[in-house]
């Protein structure tokens, strides 16, 4: 076990919200400086005035900085940690200062939807991941994310948690590990970057569905049966998307989607919540400080499936629910109708 501040490199860390700043924590245990890149001057004053993000105490070699320029040249190793809407803006920013010797490991769990060329399988939508943004807008060579239950509030209180950094090279995992890895947070690997990607992006379609279960007080074999279905979809999309199947079936798959269907601290959960309690849509987004990425990953994957015919009942009851089609006893009704046959097909 390596002791604080271990490693005197300075690692960059882009975006201020909670997991960008539960992120630049980890990294602080175990790295002599992490820049933590906010765009807002405004909210980079008051971090620097009061050391304090939310719930996260920031730690003191955790230095809040405005120019991006700066990042990348002191940086090597960056973790950009922003919501997908706003990922490749961020991208086109930073790309000029990039050089092909930095890895970028990224922790965003959502989709691109703006470009024209698509790398996805059999998709005629413009859909990508982040990693292939990065691909896309600069010359960054070794690319990684990462995925997991990563509860920010859980890390502040320095409960234990786990991640997985995916990467087609095998020194962006170590490096991962190296920088992240400590007694009280695990981190594997994986050289599937693009399923890992899936996985985490996927998960939060599930965790809306979920909210909305508890939030009509279903019960636990409910909420079961729903988070059950949910991962078979999230497999059968992923592999339709190019994906395989065993990431799914771990920490960044089933470990997550646990995480974040049952708790009041995931995003995407509380959307659900709110909604079967009768809160309209807008009402819940512009009231959350952060972007519950399920919203716009239901309609994304809702396009994708016109020109991609497949069996995706959730995630098009969900687009339903959220667009008012239906309301949510509807859509829980239509469920338990559903013609659902084998349980399980996509491990034959």
């Amino acid at each position: 076990m390596a002791l604080k501040n271990t490693y005197k490199a300075t690692v960059g860390v882009i975006g201020t919200g909670n997991f960008g700043t539960a992120l630049a924590n980890l990294l602080a245990d175990k790295c002599k400086r992490v820049l933590l890149y906010a765009r807002n001057e405004q909210k980079a004053t008051q971090l620097i005035k009061t050391r304090k993000n939310g719930y996260h105490q920031i730690a003191d070699n955790v230095e809040i900085i405005t120019d991006i320029s700066f990042l990348a040249e002191k940086c090597n190793v960056i973790f950009p940690i922003v919501p997908s809407i706003n990922f490749r803006e961020m991208m086109k920013n930073l790309s000029p200062y990039l050089k092909p010797y930095h890895v970028l490991i990224h922790g965003t769990k959502g989709f691109d939807f703006n470009n024209k060329n698509n790398a996805l399988k059999g998709s005629e939508s413009q859909i990508f991941t982040m990693s292939e943004v990065i691909r896309q807008e600069s010359s960054v060579v070794r690319i990684g994310c990462i995925a997991g239950p990563n509860l920010s509030k859980e890390i502040a209180l320095k409960m234990p948690a786990a991640s997985v950094i995916a990467s087609d090279f095998d020194e962006v995992i170590h490096l991962g590990q190296k920088y992240l890895k400590s007694d009280r947070f695990l981190v594997f690997g994986s050289n599937d970057l693009m399923s890992t990607e899936l996985c985490g992006i996927l998960k939060n379609i599930i965790a809306v569905g979920a909210g909305t279960i508890d939030g009509m007080k279903l019960g636990e074999n409910a909420k079961s049966l729903f988070i059950t279905r949910g991962m078979v979809e999230m497999v059968e999309i992923g592999k339709a998307m190019g994906g395989q199947v065993e990431p799914f079936l771990g920490l960044a798959g089933i470990g997550d989607l646990i995480a974040t269907c049952s708790s009041n601290l995931s995003r995407n959960y509380s959307v659900g919540l709110r909604l079967a309690n009768g809160e309209k849509l807008n009402e819940i987004t512009h009231s959350m400080r952060e972007v519950a990425e399920g919203i716009k990953t239901i309609d994304i994957i809702h396009k994708w499936s016109k020109n991609n015919p497949m069996r995706i009942p959730i995630t098009e009851t969900l687009y339903k629910i959220i667009h008012e089609e239906i309301t949510v006893e509807e859509a829980h009704a239509y469920m338990m109708k559903f013609p659902f046959t084998t349980e399980i097909e996509f491990l034959k």
